[in-house]
């Protein structure tokens, strides 16, 4: 471990990209992205993530270059902080979901389950950045239902029927823990928050094929096992003390700034990261718009940087729990 590096600014990584047959180009319009030429389907981009086959990496600054596994690794203490989970990778993983067309009706593995078919588990929150009228999610079934039940109305391509269907708009967030079985509707652009994890099954694709043309894989038997089938109670959130979500995996809290009333970027000394809703904001030496999301370190007994804004912004602040 290299720990110690002096922090005294913000640290902004490459976005990546990722091409989706349920994606569009939104990204341009919304948050003015600079997305890849000749890819029409961009359905996610990556902003903050550490795993094997996908990594940020520093943009600009002292450690330009670095990957995040490295600032995980090699500068945990001086840019997380003391008494964070000890894991291999960050463990958590932000992106932003461009879903012109409705995804696949998924579901992600618990822990438990996940530890004995070789995934990853994740529970996730989705902040709704944009939506279009009439936009809607499917989360949660309506009633209780057997794993048998449930696999007659696959079979009959019935099974979003079960499904409770929730208007969104803008501004609306919901959490899904794993087990829950879930789909994003056409029409709307999220923020999602996750653990650090890329296991997916599905059990319903519309009928649709990929982007080879073929149909998409499902994952019918792992499905099955992850599903909470007593899971009929789905809801949006509401915030409490300005807390989305708090979980044993991440915390978000979203913060509304004033224009012209600077704020600390970071509480209790903690790493944060900021991921900007709507506005424009400066901290440190550096400018960001909306859609950016970038860390602050921990201002370990420093003077800590601070948000500043010249129009009303809104911003999420995610942070990993401590170990007690």
């Amino acid at each position: 471990m290299t720990d110690h590096v002096m922090m005294n600014d913000v640290i902004r990584l490459k976005p990546l990209y990722k091409e989706r047959v349920w994606g569009g180009r939104k990204l341009e319009s919304i948050f003015h992205r600079q997305l890849p030429t000749g890819v029409d389907l961009v359905g996610e981009s990556w902003d903050i993530v550490d795993r094997e086959e996908s990594q940020s990496i520093v943009s600009d600054g002292e450690l330009k270059g670095k990957t995040l596994n490295e600032l995980w690794l090699d500068y945990k203490e001086s840019i997380f902080g003391p008494n964070l989970p000890e894991e291999g990778r960050f463990p958590v993983l932000i992106k932003i979901l461009d879903a012109r067309k409705k995804l696949s009706l998924q579901v992600h593995p618990p822990e438990n389950i996940a530890s004995e078919i070789g995934a990853d588990p994740k529970t996730e929150m989705w902040y709704i950045a944009e939506a279009d009228p009439g936009a809607e999610i499917y989360c949660g079934f309506k009633d209780k239902i057997t794993s048998l039940e449930f696999i007659e109305k696959i079979n009959g391509g019935l099974a979003d029927d079960l499904l409770h269907k929730i208007a969104v708009a803008k501004g609306d967030f919901i959490f899904i823990p794993s087990g829950r079985l879930h789909a994003i509707g056409g029409g709307i652009v999220i923020f999602e928050i996750q653990q650090n994890s890329d296991s997916t099954y599905r059990v319903h694709d519309w009928g649709r094929t990929g982007l080879d043309g073929n149909p998409r894989k499902l994952h019918i038997d792992e499905a099955i096992r992850s599903i909470d089938f007593k899971d009929i109670q789905p809801s949006k959130g509401r915030a409490e003390n300005n807390f989305l979500v708090r979980c044993p995996y991440f915390e978000v809290e979203q913060v509304d700034l004033l224009a012209m009333e600077p704020v600390n970027a970071t509480v209790n000394s903690n790493f944060a990261i900021i991921s900007v809703i709507e506005g424009a904001l400066s901290c440190g030496r550096s400018n960001f718009m909306s859609g950016d999301s970038f860390i602050v370190p921990a201002q370990i007994g420093a003077e800590p940087l601070q948000l500043a804004c010249h129009v009303p912004t809104r911003i999420l602040r995610t942070t990993i729990p401590k170990k007690h």
